[in-house]
């Protein structure tokens, strides 16, 4: 969906229609689902329909274009995982916690099976052994396709504090085995290696 769509769509959804609210959810619940297996993990699914209960409660109130809406959402998304992950420290305090289900993990959902298809969860989870900051910088920059100064609000950091952790984010992941590994498996036989250019 282009961007003056989407602007139209955020405009509509501002004013109830659920239309233009089902546009937004279409485009951006990708990346946002995305984001939140890197900060979460299995909670992801939770996470991401808490933070679009609250953009819809909310956007009402919301006041900015399409590229505020994209930084708000993230900002909601991080601070419904930052809930999770504090309620995840309590229940492993109480060792009992009705909440839990005790017969294991549910199957997976189609989205989950179609991203393992495509090794999308597979880089989450390399993504995820980075520290907090960088796997954090990494996802907004890279994923979700904020600029600097955007990651920087979702953040609450300053944007050279941002390009910091994306650049060490980003070198950590081009020297990590699995992924080194996983390249040289992938690397066809007619390509060249590149070359280096002093990074």
């Amino acid at each position: 969906m282009e961007d003056a769509d989407l602007a139209a769509a955020l405009t509509a959804a501002r004013g109830g229609d659920e239309a233009g609210f089902e546009a937004l959810w279409v485009a951006f619940q990708p990346a946002v689902l995305r984001y939140l297996r890197v900060v979460v993990g299995d909670a992801a699914d939770d996470v991401a329909s808490e933070t679009w209960l609250q953009a819809a409660r909310d956007l009402a109130s919301f006041d900015g274009d399409l590229t505020r809406f994209r930084v708000w959402l993230f900002r909601i998304a991080r601070h419904r995982g930052i809930d999770d992950r504090r309620r995840m420290r309590r229940r492993a305090e109480d060792p009992f916690d009705p909440g839990v289900p005790e017969d294991g993990p549910t199957s997976p959902d189609s989205a989950t099976v179609a991203m393992d298809g495509l090794g999308t969860r597979w880089a989450l989870e390399i993504i995820r052994t980075l520290p907090r900051d960088q796997a954090e910088a990494v996802m907004l920059r890279v994923v979700a396709g904020l600029d600097v100064a955007q990651t920087a609000q979702v953040l609450g950091k300053r944007a050279g504090a941002v390009r910091i952790a994306a650049m060490r984010g980003l070198r950590r992941l081009a020297n990590h085995p699995d992924v080194l590994a996983r390249a040289a498996g992938y690397q066809p036989e007619r390509v060249r290696p590149a070359q280096s250019e002093g990074v």
